[in-house]
């Protein structure tokens, strides 16, 4: 996989160890020092360092990360909040219910496998459901652009009512705005979603613990590669479709057969790779992957040796990361398999102690890298 957009601040990192005085360098190696920099760093409050917004700051990554925990934490601060969790688990009397909002920007509107209007659906559905609850009801808010077609609005409502249909869910709620022409790109969507935890579960980066399974549902890679392709900015033929599909029957399954399961995440922008540095660094654990385990097409590894991305870091809009206890590892693997949605799951991985925070990938060539969250915005407007 190739690693110069998100390495090149790690090899600076490991020259720099190298130059230290003698005296450090008898009690630690270069490559711990690094990592001992590195943990140093992760520590730092989030601030925002750059005066106006840019396109990274939407990317999922270390901008995004930055920005939500830099300004709108810090801003609307509370308990719940500060769990940064795709979905609010709110108590409701006896009961519990999820809450969640996600807004869709994507370019083109229409993609091989799906658009816009699925993939609202799909991926608030989606994170009601890896929350462990059962999602129910749905707003839908339009930003509609002047002169805007009403057959591809029509189109867009209709694909979202038999995503709606397919997931089990209702969309109960509504807005609609219209802007200038050329203040907008045709459609923008916002859906917000409920969901009820009917489980007894209780899903979070504090039950991880040394030694449970990294499992992904499937094929990595699908939804950011189709999207980029579609945009016909570059010359690259593929037979690659979006994998945008709801998951809480997949979760269902899963949460049926592993009772061990410790967390889900639906893994949108930023990829796996980011998933994962949210998951090290909330526990303060390591999170070592196997390069050779990781489930990517051979379309999806070719595109993306040409583009200069690694795949790690692509978004899905139809694969969850699990975090199962690591003797239900095999049963966890089996339920996701078992369902059309997930007959490419595999274990990619093990939860370490050392070093806490961090993500290392032993690559293909037997070697260990750092797996960084994502830097900068490879691909702008993939949901």
């Amino acid at each position: 996989m190739t690693t110069e957009r998100t390495a090149g601040w790690v090899e600076r990192a490991v020259a720099e160890a190298a130059a230290t005085t003698e005296h450090d360098s008898g009690r630690l190696s270069p490559e711990e020092q690094v990592l001992r920099r590195i943990e140093r760093a992760r520590r730092r409050a989030p601030r925002i360092r750059e005066s106006r917004i840019t396109l990274a700051h939407g990317a999922g990554g270390k901008a995004t990360h930055s920005l939500v925990e830099g300004l709108f934490v810090e801003a609307f601060r509370n308990p719940t909040l500060e769990a940064l969790d795709d979905a609010a688990v709110l108590s409701v009397g006896t009961g519990r219910l999820a809450f969640t909002t996600d807004s869709y920007v994507v370019s083109p509107l229409f993609f091989p496998g799906g658009d816009i209007g699925d993939l609202a659906v799909n991926g608030t559905v989606n994170d009601l459901a890896v929350s462990g609850a059962r999602p129910l009801w749905l707003s839908a808010g339009f930003i509609l652009e002047e002169g805007f077609p009403v057959a591809d609005l029509r189109r867009i409502t209709a694909s979202m009512a038999a995503a709606a249909a397919r997931a089990g869910v209702q969309v109960v709620t509504g807005d609609t705005k219209v802007v200038q022409r050329g203040k907008a790109d045709g459609c923008y969507l916002n859906t917000a979603g409920v969901g009820v935890l009917e489980r007894p579960v209780s899903l979070g980066t504090g039950h991880i613990r040394q030694g449970d399974a990294i499992v992904v549902s499937g094929p990595i890679g699908d939804h950011g590669i189709t999207i980029m392709l579609a945009r016909g900015e570059l010359d690259i033929a593929a037979d690659l479709a979006s994998d945008t599909a709801a998951l809480s029957g997949l979760v269902d399954a899963l949460l049926d057969a592993a009772p061990g399961v410790r967390l889900l995440r639906d893994a949108t922008r930023g990829g796996v790779a980011t998933i994962l540095n949210e998951v090290a660094q909330a526990a303060q654990v390591a999170v070592v992957v196997d390069e050779s385990a990781v489930p990517v097409r051979p379309a999806v590894t070719g595109a993306c040796e040409l583009l200069g991305i690694d795949p790690l870091y692509v978004a899905c809009e139809g694969r969850l990361v699990a975090v199962v206890d690591g003797t239900q590892a095999e049963a966890a693997v089996a339920a996701l398999r078992g369902h059309p949605l997930g007959d490419g799951a595999a274990v990619v991985g093990r939860v370490a102690a050392d070093p806490p925070g961090m993500v290392l990938l032993r690559t293909a060539f037997g070697g260990t890298r750092v797996v960084d969250m994502l830097v900068g915005d490879p691909l702008p407007r993939i949901c």
